[in-house]
This record gives structure tokens, sequence and C-alpha cells, in this order.
């Protein structure tokens, strides 16, 4: 056993002084307590915090940074923005895939990210076969040193009864038959320590029901967590109404077995009675602020889930902005200005801190089905370290310090991140 004693370390409840973590040489948390050892490794300028746990990433996307934002006829939108990133998709070989990826999870690495569920949908090279930038991204999340939860994604049509076309062919999984010989191939390399995988119908746009239905069976039997981008588009919404004659969500919730293995992406324009059938199922929701600001997606109505006891992660999604502080403050500061009051994520004591930190942790863990976003013996021991003389905490007391952190830094403050017992930077 390594042990650490931090200035503070967060309990689940609060920040204590005196605590020790134990951590074994498997990389899970043996103990927490007081006086565990008598010479722990000391951090005395420092609060020890889970790692945060990002739900949903597309690392690729870290090629548009700073692309797609110039809109010289008119007002641009979602779509627009869709074929700024079919574009980069068609650049996209294995190097690259790989060089975008090992970026995104380095810089999340940095914000304090220790976990990301990464919504793996562009498969192939140019060819449109092989399955190569999967392992690409596998490859880039080893090097990096981060928890990866690959979240493989089915995509067999280009809209509700369209082929694909374009740069889309790059994403195909022909049939289940080919989807679950890959899951089985990938899985089969897996480093288990730091690895895992989940199954993903990408859209309802992109996957028939027939497939959906046939997916889900097989994700339950296997155990696996099971993640779709659900209602993020009003368009999406129209399309799946007139095909099916019910909103996506109606969809879900009547044709699959919803439980807590299910995380629903987006739900930017879900109606409540969907919602409540839902969250009351079981079901997790998933919420990526910056990206669906970025996009004009819209302002899911995050309190009413919140309300009604729902399970809320987050994701940095298009990753043009990776930091789990301002993804944070965009979920519960959005919230603020269209409600027009303040507080809109508050727990049932008024504070609104440390239910955000559960949602960008333990909620999280949950949806991708890790292990961590706790300091709990048994979960592994993924953390972020915190400079507690850095300027952007100054006034910081032990009452404020974690909503300081959350509502009043960027990553200035992350002095250091560790995955499964191991430091990405050397502990001085």
């Amino acid at each position: 056993m390594t042990t650490y004693e931090a200035a503070l370390t967060w309990t689940g409840r609060c920040l204590e002084r005196g605590m020790q973590i134990e951590v074994a040489a498997d990389g899970r948390i043996g103990a927490v307590g007081n006086r565990l050892s008598a010479e722990p490794v000391r951090l005395d300028r420092f609060a020890l915090l889970p790692g945060f746990v990002n739900a949903h990433s597309h690392a690729f996307q870290r090629g548009l940074r700073g692309r797609g934002e110039t809109f010289p006829d008119n007002a641009g939108s979602f779509w627009t923005w869709r074929e700024a990133m079919y574009n980069l998709v068609d650049s996209l070989d294995v190097d690259k895939t790989y060089a975008l990826s090992k970026r995104a999870f380095d810089e999340m690495l940095a914000a304090g990210i220790t976990t990301v569920g990464e919504f793996q949908y562009v498969h192939h090279n140019a060819t449109g076969e092989g399955f190569a930038l999967d392992d690409a991204v596998i490859r880039a999340a080893h090097d990096a040193g981060i928890r990866l939860c690959l979240l493989q994604t089915y995509y067999r049509t280009g809209g509700i009864g369209k082929t694909l076309e374009g740069g889309q062919r790059r994403f195909a999984t022909p049939d289940p038959e080919t989807y679950w010989a890959q899951i089985d191939r990938l899985q089969s390399g897996m480093d288990d320590a730091r690895q895992s995988i989940g199954v993903v119908a990408h859209s309802i746009r992109a996957v028939p029901l027939d497939d959906l239905v046939q997916l889900h069976e097989e994700s339950q039997r296997r155990g696996c967590v099971f993640h779709m981008h659900l209602e993020e588009q009003p368009q999406e919404i129209k399309d799946c109404v007139d095909r099916y004659g019910m909103t996506p969500l109606r969809v879900v919730n009547e044709h699959l077995s919803i439980d807590p293995r299910f995380t629903a992406v987006h739900c930017t324009h879900t109606a409540d009675a969907d919602m409540d059938e839902f969250l009351a199922a079981g079901g997790h929701v998933c919420i990526c602020p910056l990206t669906e600001a970025n996009l004009g997606d819209g302002v899911a109505h995050v309190p009413g889930m919140v309300k009604r006891g729902g399970s809320v992660c987050i994701g940095t999604d298009s990753n043009s902005r990776i930091s789990f502080t301002e993804e944070i403050r965009w979920l519960e500061y959005v919230q603020r200005v269209v409600r027009q009051e303040r507080g809109s994520l508050r727990g049932g004591d008024g504070d609104v801190a440390r239910p955000l930190f559960e949602m960008a942790t333990v909620h999280g863990a949950q949806s991708l089905g890790v292990r961590a976003g706790r300091l709990d013996p048994g979960a592994w021991a993924d953390l972020q370290l915190i400079d507690l003389d850095h300027a952007a905490l100054h006034g910081w007391t032990e009452d404020t310090l974690l909503t300081s952190y959350l509502l009043g830094t960027g990553n200035e403050a992350i002095a250091n991140t560790c995955v499964g017992g191991q430091w990405i930077k050397p502990l001085t």
C-alpha cells in the first residue's frame, strides 16, 4: 500500500482534514480513514478529490477547434456544423485519429478528467472498411494514461430509412453480427485494469428499430452499459414522429426495457411525460453543456430531471473546449439565464456545489459502469489534486473550497491527476 494524506480530502459529503487514503498495488483504494499510516505521503498544500468522469466524448472532433465558426451567408445550425464535421471525417486516417484522440485525452487529464466514455463512431479508413480507427482510439487512451470506456457505436443508416452517404460510410456497421464480432475482437485485447467497452446505438436516425431492439437486448444479456443520442434536435423528433408515430424517447420507452445501464445523451427537446417514464425506470441523462451551447441545440430541462430524482451526468462531446469546471458552470448557469433564478440545480440543503460535483463524478461513473468517482474502498484510485495556493482559489475556506473550485476556476488549479494509482506527473 501507498498511503496519501492531503491537507483536505473529499469524503463524499465534504472536504475533511486528517484523512488518509491507502492505494493498493492493483490501483484500487484499500482504505480511507484517520491515522492509517504513521508515514504517509504528505500533500500538505493540496486537496485530494475523485477525478472527473467524462461520460460522452468524440475525441476526433478536437480537430474542429476553431473551425466551422464563420457564417458568411446566414446563421448556422447543428446541420451546417455537421457538414464541417464531415469534412474533418474525410481527412481522418489511423495516424490523424490517434494524434487527435491523444491530444484530447491529454487535455482531459489536465482538466481533472480521469475516465472518458468515448462514443466512437468513425470506424473506418477512407476505404470504408476494417474498423482500423477503433484501435487507434484505444491506443491513444492507453498512451495518454486515461481510463477508457469505449462506447462502440452502431451506425447503419444516414437518416431514418435512408442509405449512408459520403463521409457517413466511414461510420458503417452493416449488421448486428458484424458489430458484435468487432465488440468481441476489441474486448479481447483490452487492458481490464483501465479499459472497458459499452454498446451504443448512435441515434434513432442511424439505427433501424429492429436493430435497436436487438442491440439493446444483447447488451443487457452481456451486462454492458448502453448509450444513445436522443432528441438533440427538433428535426430528429419530427422525422421520428413521421416514421414511427412517436418521439424518439417514446420509441425507446415502449420498445426497450430501460434500466440503470441506459444513458440518453442530450434530451434537449424531450417531453416531460417521456422523461418521467425514462427516469422512473432508472435511466441516466448525459448533458454536454458547452457543445449544446456551441451548436445552438437549446437548453434541456435539467432542473425537472433532478427534481424527479434523475441521474444526470456530464460530457465534453465535441471537445471544442476541454474544461470540466466550465462544463459544470454552464450546466448551472444556463438554467439560471433561462429560468431567471439562481441555484437551479441545488440539493436538498440548498447547496449547489455538491450536486454538481456528484454529476461530474459519481453519476458519470454509474453511466459508464466503472468503479470510480468516489474515494471508497474497492474503487479505482482515480484522483485529482488541487493546488490550494493557486491564485484562482485565493480566499478559500473549508466551507467554500469546493464551490470556489467548481464555479471560480478553469483547469489552472489542477496540479496533478492519478489513474489507477499512477500519477500523470511525478509527485514533488
